[in-house]
Formats: C-alpha cells, sequence, structure tokens
C-alpha cells in the first residue's frame, strides 16, 4: 500500500477534513444509537484518521491478532462499558480544540486515536 505524501495529506486536511469529521463523528453516533447499525458505527469510527488527513492503516489485511488487536469479546465489553461515552467526550474536546490555532495540533493527535478509545481498536498496527 503506497503512503500518500504529506503535500497531498495536507491539502486534504484543509478542504475536506476538518469539516468531514464532525459529520462522520456525528453519523457514527447516530449509527451508534441502534443495536442493528452499532456495527456500523464502530466501522465508522474506525475510519476517523483516514478521513481526516487519508491516514491508511499499515496493513488492512492482517487479521486483527497480527495487528496486536484485543479480542473482539474484550473490545465489545470495553465499548458497553467505557467507550461509548468517553468517545464522545473524546471526539468533542478534539472539536473544541480544533477550532483555535494552537489546539489544532492536539485535536489531530486525539482524534487519531479516536478508533482506540472507543473500542480499543489499533489503527495504525
Amino acid at each position: 500500500m503506497n503512503e500518500r505524501s504529506l503535500l497531498v495529506r495536507a491539502l486534504w486536511f484543509l478542504l475536506v477534513g476538518w469539516w468531514a469529521i464532525p459529520v462522520i463523528v456525528n453519523a457514527a453516533w447516530a449509527l451508534n444509537g441502534t443495536v442493528v447499525l452499532l456495527p456500523l458505527g464502530i466501522k465508522v469510527i474506525n475510519l476517523v484518521p483516514t478521513v481526516l488527513t487519508l491516514m491508511e492503516p499499515r496493513s488492512l489485511s492482517a487479521p486483527d491478532s497480527a495487528r496486536g488487536q484485543r479480542s473482539l469479546p474484550v473490545r465489545a465489553i470495553y465499548f458497553v462499558l467505557v467507550g461509548w461515552w468517553l468517545s464522545f467526550f473524546w471526539a468533542n474536546l478534539a472539536a473544541f480544540l480544533a477550532i483555535t490555532v494552537v489546539g489544532l495540533p492536539v485535536a489531530y493527535w486525539i482524534l487519531n486515536r479516536l478508533p482506540f478509545v472507543t473500542s480499543l481498536y489499533r489503527f495504525d498496527g
């Protein structure tokens, strides 16, 4: 998988990423509000780093265990007990910080870790 250049990723962030993230995050929480669409909502949250800056996971084809992922039952229990509410506050903190130029690097860091905060999903393997 070819990594996109820093210039392309920066342009994507300036033209698309910054405004698309609130849309993606709110759509994900709307999906998470239903039992039937919850798996899709989690998948959408896991795509936040890609939508933000076109960052690709290091390995999309490797099984979860090869990327150091926790088991699905552990991630599900974490999501039910902690992930759903903590990730809501985590994403809103990032949105608040992104309003300022000074807070933008921290917001970027926070949003790249949103999949892990939500469901212990390690995006970058």
